[in-house]
């Protein structure tokens, strides 16, 4: 138990709980409770456009959303909108609206199409401090990137040193179970998990795993919903491949039994929910260690729009709200129903995320770290009310459910924004953090987390 001093945005000094509380201009006391690392979120889109659908979220709300749910740091994507935005072009406007944001931002490239043009932009995004970049596998006509692009992207990123983010689902696969069901008139959004089968998912870590072990490429897998795509992982870093897993908390506390219900189209996502069995094998691995990240993949639509084609799966928005909820969903579902070490729940919540992503001053409670602190009364519950969150839609996909684990005080580059149930809003002072690819440090998990 220590003293946590604060100074300049920073952690100045831990001194021990014994001695007396050093003079300050402001004391939070946190006896009895959790206090953890704000959170860092390696997967959120904000104001994002997909076809014809956009997000109706912007920095302001969704980085104040992240606060209210203690996260303290969000990792966006620029994602280019269509052919005539490159890369480089998508991850400058990403980073100008990025300047309203209230908490700290960093940003993943990506690319859809591979020309001569992308290597200089690479280099480009690195000392813009963009050192990862996503490739989707799927979606066709829109973010997909063929064989051959992720191929150049891998080797590019392995010069530079960087990460490859991927959206791991076999398009053929998908496509033709896809018309298949519609052969036989299943195409509405309770047909979606049909639609897009474990298989499609693991088929796809497969293959990528492969390319990065033929081109030493650093390879991030996002939102990985089956044990086996896990294991698939697993058995690679076991061969010595740098390779990590990341799942979300609607992986972990929601089955696709939703899908036969009046509010499927609530829980359009991609990849799809899985079922019970896969469920309760997903949360083992977190158990077991072998999932490394858990991140939100927050993208906010609202009822109206994912309600507006329910008839047709492929051409209805998918991503479901959750910044804010992040830290009550997982730490309910892993820390209190299933026992997860709290030291291990930071550790995917705010220091592995950290770690993999080179934000060395965050995901750790130490001298030198960024002063993002999140306290919590471990045992205060309270019911979602999606209309009553801070997300910029009316609903959540965990309406109704009682969660632990809310934020009672969030501390932000040494600012209180917020403090038993108001939030002071600190305006637009998030920076935007300069990622440089190099070896990562891995602080220790002890460091992470402090009773005081």
């Amino acid at each position: 138990m220590a003293h946590v001093v604060i100074e300049g945005g920073m952690i100045r000094a831990m001194v021990d709980a014994g001695s007396p509380i050093p003079a300050a201009r402001q004391v939070v006391h946190a006896g009895g409770r959790l206090v953890i690392p704000g959170g860092v979120d390696g997967h959120c889109h904000v104001a994002q456009v997909t076809g014809r659908y956009r997000t109706l979220d912007d920095y302001a709300v969704s980085s104040m959303a992240a606060l209210w749910g203690g996260t303290t740091t969000i990792i966006d994507f620029g994602i280019p909108r269509d052919d005539s935005e490159s890369p480089l072009q998508a991850a400058h406007n990403k980073r100008e609206l990025a300047r309203v944001a209230r908490c700290d931002v960093a940003l993943h490239g990506s690319v859809i199409t591979w020309d001569d043009t992308v290597p200089k932009q690479l280099d480009e995004l690195v000392a813009m401090g963009i050192c990862s970049v996503k490739v989707y596998t799927t979606n066709r006509a829109t973010t997909m990137a063929d064989d051959d692009t992720i191929l150049q992207v891998m080797h590019a990123m392995a010069r530079i040193g960087g990460l490859v983010y991927i959206h791991a689902e076999h398009d053929p696969i998908i496509i033709d179970c896809a018309r298949l069901h519609a052969q036989a008139g299943h195409t509405s959004i309770h047909d979606l998990h049909r639609t897009r089968p474990p298989v499609s998912e693991e088929t796809s870590v497969r293959e990528m795993l492969g390319m990065a072990e033929y081109t030493g490429a650093a390879v991030y897998f996002v939102h990985q919903t089956t044990p086996g795509a896990v294991d698939l992982v697993q058995r690679a870093r076991d061969r010595g491949i740098q390779a990590y897993s990341e799942t979300c908390p609607h992986y972990l506390a929601v089955d696709d039994s939703v899908y036969a219900t009046a509010d499927a189209a609530l829980y359009a996502c991609c990849p799809p929910l899985r079922d019970a069995t896969m469920v309760t094998q997903l949360r083992d691995r977190l158990i077991s260690g072998r999932v490394h990240t858990i991140s939100s993949d927050h993208s906010c639509y609202d009822t109206a729009q994912k309600r507006e084609r329910m008839d047709k799966i492929q051409r209805m928005p998918h991503g479901l709200p959750g910044v804010e909820t992040r830290m009550p969903v997982t730490y309910t579902v892993m820390v209190r129903e299933l026992g997860l070490p709290v030291e291990r729940f930071v550790d995917v919540f705010a220091t592995t995320p950290a770690r993999i992503n080179h934000l060395p001053r965050k995901g750790v409670i130490a001298t030198g770290y960024d002063a993002d602190l999140v306290i919590v009364d471990p045992d205060a519950t309270r019911r979602v009310d999606g209309g009553a969150l801070h997300m910029g839609t009316n609903y959540s996909p965990f309406e109704g459910r009682e969660l632990a684990g809310w934020p009672e005080t969030v501390v932000s580059g040494g600012r209180v924004v917020l403090s038993e149930g108001t939030f002071d809003d600190p305006g637009p002072i998030g920076r935007f953090l300069h990622r440089t690819p190099t070896g990562d440090q891995t602080p220790s998990t002890r460091q992470a987390t402090a009773r005081v």
